[in-house]
């Protein structure tokens, strides 16, 4: 129970700072109807989960409870990927094809590249 509580409680941080950081590049983006927030995000998301991720798992850099509440809830709570399929949906139905299939696109490309990115940065890091 107690990694459950640690996992909320760093959701509860990830989710606000996606929403902060959300807001503020909705406001950047002017009249723009591409997601521009999500893919931002998403993209953020990936290559600190791939660096993190990486450390915890090859250099024992972050575990236990500090894992949890850090890539389970901070980096959970702040990544998108439930918005992102709402926005592509939405873009379908008003007719926005292509910007959706952009989406799709630059969100799984750019995130397992980010991933990889993460992932090197965190083998050279301590080498």
């Amino acid at each position: 129970m107690d990694r459950v509580l640690w996992a909320g409680a760093g959701g509860f941080f990830g989710a606000a700072l996606r929403y902060a950081l959300g807001t503020t590049l909705a406001r950047a983006k002017g009249g723009s109807t591409f997601p521009w927030e999500t893919l931002v995000i998403n993209v953020i998301g990936c290559l600190a989960i791939g660096l993190l991720g990486t450390l915890a798992d090859s250099r024992g850099l972050i575990t236990g409870t500090a894992r949890v509440f850090i890539i389970a809830g901070i980096l959970g709570g702040f990544t998108t990927y439930s918005a992102f399929g709402y926005e592509t949906f939405q873009l379908m139905r008003n007719g926005q094809a292509a910007a959706a299939f952009g989406s799709v696109a630059l969100q799984l490309l750019l995130g397992l590249a980010a991933v990889w990115a993460g992932a090197a940065i965190a083998r050279g890091a301590w080498s």
